[in-house]
């Protein structure tokens, strides 16, 4: 590895330069004066020539007692100067047991203050996990051996990272990294690299799951509301994915909209064998919000007419799905004004599927379904979520239907033709 190199290469720079800067000082040459082998045996005889003049001198009374003993001690002076050189000829030898013991001496304490205080052992980790980055990743996405430890799903997102920072962007290492970091609890990060992924393959929809999981876990009202919005751009184009179909369940069933959690389950149910311990869990939880939307939609002393009504599409138009396909169902009066008078819209179907209208879906007070005695339902393949028919869009349409102000009426329409226009 590239810079794992250049840090050792970095530490033992460093190293060479401390050690340079303890022993320099002792490896300076000093100037030693060069003499013969009689010199210092000269200039004593001529101390002591000297002493003896001075000796003449005082007992002459040419020189007083003081200046005899300043001379004295000149004369001395400067015979110790002029020996020194030959006192330091051994110095060099010293200076280089000096430097050699100030090496010894850099190297030891900067060994021992690295292993109490150094980051040896997650230099040594980083490597190990980098080491093991294929084992992590077959472990983690192919199930194959133990289950990673929460100190090998740590190990595992610091190779992934290391990867990622060596060899540039890759979208399955970032959603591989956003999967690892829920896996530790560390939702942020998670997403910061779902959003990596994302960046790179808009239409994953493994990533887009993914990231709605992390996203109902933040929990706020915006990213439950970016959630749906994902899982229902994967469901038009993969109608049968499981996970999204589970989470938009989950969504909806939050929300308490019971129409749309009991068609997502619905279409979960029909993925899931009798025989597995799943089955009966999603069955209850059909008949609970079955029973919930009978509740909200039939309130105690409500009056009025109800509709089941059974959408079908025609055969020949399954391939022409949009990709951004919203059902809506809704009552119109036979003969009066166009403002529905009992709307359902759902973003994940199934169909054929079965929708119930009554007054509690009226969009206005005064125009619901008890007010008027004809209707003709709607079902209508939307392009968007706009009740607006635009071209491209799927519909169908009942016949005239007398309603019944105390009886629960069975409808059924089946989508069969293409709207060419906005006029058509």
């Amino acid at each position: 590895m590239i810079e794992l190199t250049q840090m050792w290469g970095i530490f033992a720079l460093l190293a060479v330069l401390s050690c340079l800067f303890v022993v320099v000082p002792f490896l300076r040459k000093e100037k030693v004066v060069s003499v013969d082998h009689d010199a210092n045996a000269q200039r004593i005889d001529i101390y002591h020539q000297r002493l003896d003049e001075l000796k003449v001198e005082l007992e002459n009374q040419r020189i007083g007692k003081t200046d005899f003993e300043e001379s004295v001690i000149e004369l001395k002076r400067r015979l110790l100067n002029e020996l020194s050189p030959e006192q330091t000829l051994d110095t060099r030898g010293n200076n280089l047991v000096l430097g050699a013991t100030g090496i010894a001496f850099t190297l030891v304490v900067s060994s021992v203050f690295y292993y109490f205080t150094g980051s040896h052992q997650q230099i040594a980790n980083w490597q190990k996990a980098v080491e093991k980055l294929p084992e992590y990743g077959e472990r983690a996405v192919l199930q194959t051996g133990e289950p990673l430890s929460a100190n090998e799903l740590q190990a595992f997102a610091l190779g992934l990272r290391t990867k990622l920072a060596n060899s540039g962007d890759d979208a399955v290492a970032w959603m591989l990294l956003g999967r690892v970091a829920m896996s530790l609890n560390d939702y942020e990060m998670a997403m910061q690299a779902f959003d990596k992924a994302l960046a790179m393959q808009p239409d994953n929809h493994n990533v887009l799951v993914n990231y709605s999981q992390a996203l109902l876990i933040e929990g706020s009202e915006s990213s439950v509301n970016r959630a749906a919005r994902m899982l229902s751009s994967v469901l038009r184009k993969d109608p049968q994915n499981i996970d999204a179909v589970s989470l938009l369940a989950l969504i909806a069933y939050q929300r308490e909209d019971w129409l749309e959690a009991k068609s997502a389950f619905e279409l979960l149910l029909t993925t899931v064998q009798p025989n597995d311990p799943r089955y009966n869990m999603i069955k209850q939880r059909i008949d609970e919000v079955t029973e919930k939307l009978g509740e909200s939609a039939s309130p105690i002393g409500a009056a009025g007419p109800e509709l089941s009504v059974r959408v079908y599409l025609d055969d020949k138009l399954k391939a022409q799905l949009p990709d951004n396909a919203t059902l809506f169902v809704f009552a119109k009066a036979a003969n009066g004004p166009r403002m529905p008078l009992a709307v359902q819209k759902l973003t994940v179907f199934n169909l054929p599927l079965d929708v119930t209208l009554n007054d509690s879906m009226a969009m206005l007070p005064d125009l619901k379904l008890s007010n008027f005695d004809e209707v003709v339902i709607t079902a209508r393949i939307s392009v968007d979520d706009s009740v607006m028919t635009q071209a491209g869009e799927l519909e169908g349409h009942s016949d005239v239907i007398t309603l019944n102000k105390d009886l629960r009426q069975q409808v059924s329409v089946t989508i069969s033709r293409v709207i060419t226009s906005t006029g058509s």
